[in-house]
């Protein structure tokens, strides 16, 4: 159950590192617009904002790889972060798009589930 939690949670690290990279580094490339459906002179307009939210992303990314690399409260640690990503999910899907619950919370609420079951193992 732990090695199931632990690879939840790296996947949830990974995926914000793409986020990261996307929003600080392709927000105006032809991924980033693809990706976010966004037209040219908005992503031009919008890259400082999606550069600072790529930025928090990463923080989000190094605390659940803290988490993983951390001998002591580290099951405290991944609950604390996966729940930040899952707030984020809700937030994101409320004020933006659905779609950001199913792929950003999703797999941060599948590994807090498998978190909290090896707890009980």
């Amino acid at each position: 159950m732990k090695k199931i939690a632990n690879g939840l949670t790296a996947l949830v690290a990974l995926e914000h590192i793409w986020f990261l990279i996307v929003e600080m580094f392709l927000w105006t490339k032809p991924i980033g617009m693809k990706m976010f459906a966004l037209e040219p002179g908005f992503a031009q307009q919008t890259a400082a904002l999606a550069a600072n939210q790529g930025l928090y992303n990463g923080f989000l990314a190094a605390g659940l790889i803290w988490s993983l690399l951390s001998k002591t409260n580290s099951t405290d640690l991944k609950v604390f972060f996966l729940s930040c990503v899952v707030v984020a999910g809700v937030f994101g899907a409320v004020t933006v798009s659905t779609s950001i619950l199913i792929v950003q919370g999703g797999p941060a609420l599948l590994a807090l589930v498998f978190v909290y079951l090896s707890r009980k193992a």
